[in-house]
């Protein structure tokens, strides 16, 4: 996984620690709110990283099949 993925992961276990030491409403509902938006993040990462490994496979498969297209056909041999 990516740093920034562990990253997130871990500030948001940080906000969700804070909400459940804390007494205040207030403190509790914006601690919950960070670990939410934490939490989104490390999902975004995760998603931007799936992503980019199907781009990478799809561009993959497209030049492999240019390959093929432009590669010369074998001319008969004669019996």
């Amino acid at each position: 996984m990516s740093q920034s993925y562990d990253f997130y992961i871990a500030r948001a276990e940080e906000a969700a620690k804070e909400a459940g030491n804390t007494t205040l409403m207030n403190v509790r509902e914006r601690a919950l709110r960070s670990e939410a938006a934490w939490r989104e993040m490390a999902a975004r990462v995760l998603r931007v990283e799936h992503d980019r490994k199907l781009a990478e496979q799809d561009r993959k498969e497209r030049r492999e099949a240019e390959q093929r297209a432009l590669a010369p056909v074998p001319e008969p041999q004669p019996y």
